[in-house]
C-alpha cells in the first residue's frame, strides 16, 4: 500500500454507517454518548482526518460511533446539521450526550 492510498472499505473502528434519514433519527434519539463523523470520500483532508481519528481513538464502550459518507448521503448530513444546530463542514466530528452537542470540530 502506498503513502497516499487506502482501503476505503476497511474501517478500523466499529462505525455504524448512516445511510438514510431513518437511520439518523434512530441514532439521534439513542441514549448515551455518540460521535457523528462526516467524511467526504473525495477529499484528501477528510481522509487524513478520518485516519488520524481512527489511529487516536482509544475506545470507549459507552460511546457509539456513527459514520456519514457525505458524497452518497448528503441529505443525512444536512439533517444532522439541522438537528444539532452545528453548521456543516467536512470533515467534521460532532460529540453528543443524548441529543445535546458537547463538542464539535472540523479541519
Amino acid at each position: 500500500m502506498g503513502l497516499f492510498t487506502s482501503n476505503k472499505n476497511s474501517f478500523a473502528l466499529p462505525w455504524t454507517h448512516l445511510e438514510n434519514l431513518e437511520d439518523l433519527q434512530t441514532a439521534w434519539h439513542a441514549a448515551g454518548k455518540k460521535i457523528f463523523f462526516k467524511h467526504s470520500t473525495r477529499c484528501s483532508i477528510s481522509s487524513m482526518a478520518l485516519n488520524s481519528f481512527e489511529r487516536a481513538w482509544r475506545g470507549d464502550e459507552h460511546v457509539q460511533l456513527y459514520f456519514i459518507d457525505l458524497i452518497q448521503f448528503r441529505s443525512v448530513s444536512n439533517e444532522l446539521a439541522q438537528l444539532s444546530g452545528v453548521t456543516h463542514q467536512s470533515p467534521q466530528a460532532i460529540l453528543l450526550s443524548n441529543q445535546s452537542v458537547i463538542y464539535n470540530c472540523s479541519h
